[in-house]
This record gives structure tokens, C-alpha cells and sequence, in this order.
């Protein structure tokens, strides 16, 4: 029988790394990570980059980083020792592990993610839609009343 800190558990993780990371800084992190997951009998799904991005707050003087999400199986003990190295790592500004949904599959969890963004991209696009609309009403409303006033 299997103990419970041995089971496989469905994982995802946002981690953010220094702007002026290198790739092959990057992809030796993320080497590292994968060998510890398997080396705990556990499997990375999937591993994406969203670039560098703005930081919603600063980080010290750091107003960029570069985006990472991961999905992955593993035990506990692997997302303490990955937990444990990104602390250690200078690179790896922030870093945030959530247990998914054992129910469902971590490819359903890949698909709901990625829709998600789009859906998020979607309403993004549409409200600069409408602000661009609204501004152009305003700048038209505007230009009326001047024409008005000149006559």
C-alpha cells in the first residue's frame, strides 16, 4: 500500500525568473526541476513561456520578469525540494505551487487553462475596443461643439 505522502497529485506552478536571466539559465532551471520531479516518480505535462512580462507590483528595484507555468504530477516531498531549490536559486524571483483537481485529468487542466487565456485576451481586446470607440465619440463630440462655437 502506497502512503500518502507518495501519492502522485496533479500540480501547477507560476514561477517568475529574473529579467536578465539567461536561456540556457532558464532551461538549466528547468532541467533541474524536471530531474527532481522524476527523480520522485513524478512527470512534467507541461512547461510554457509567457515571456517577460510587466510585475504587477515591483520586486525590489524590478519592475519585469520572465513568466513560466508548469503542470505537472508528483508527490509532496518533490514540490518541497523544488520548493526548497527556487528559494535558494538568486534567479527565481517568486514562485507559487497549487494542487489541482485529482478528478481531472492535468491535460483537462492544460485545456481549461489555455481556454481561460483566451477568454481573459478576448474581454481584453474587447473593452480597448470599446475605450478606443468611447475616446474617438468624445474627441467627434468635441470637434461639434468648436465647430458650433466658431459659427
Amino acid at each position: 500500500m502506497e502512503l500518502k505522502s507518495e501519492l502522485k497529485r496533479p500540480y501547477e506552478a507560476i514561477i517568475l525568473v529574473h529579467p536578465d536571466t539567461t536561456l540556457e539559465e532558464q532551461k538549466e532551471l528547468f532541467k533541474k526541476n524536471k530531474t527532481t520531479i522524476t527523480s520522485f516518480n513524478g512527470a512534467v505535462h507541461s512547461l510554457e513561456t509567457w515571456g517577460k512580462r510587466t510585475l504587477a507590483t515591483p520586486i525590489g528595484k524590478l519592475k519585469k520578469a520572465v513568466y513560466f507555468h508548469t503542470v505537472f504530477e508528483a508527490g509532496t516531498q518533490a514540490v518541497a525540494e523544488l520548493e526548497r531549490t527556487m528559494r535558494i536559486n538568486d534567479k527565481v524571483l517568486r514562485f507559487m505551487h497549487t494542487k489541482l483537481d485529482e478528478r481531472v485529468s492535468p491535460a483537462k487542466h492544460i485545456e481549461a487553462f489555455k481556454k481561460g487565456l483566451q477568454d481573459s485576451a478576448a474581454r481584453e481586446k474587447e473593452r480597448e475596443a470599446k475605450s478606443a470607440l468611447r475616446k474617438q465619440a468624445a474627441m467627434q463630440a468635441r470637434s461639434e461643439r468648436y465647430e458650433k462655437d466658431d459659427n
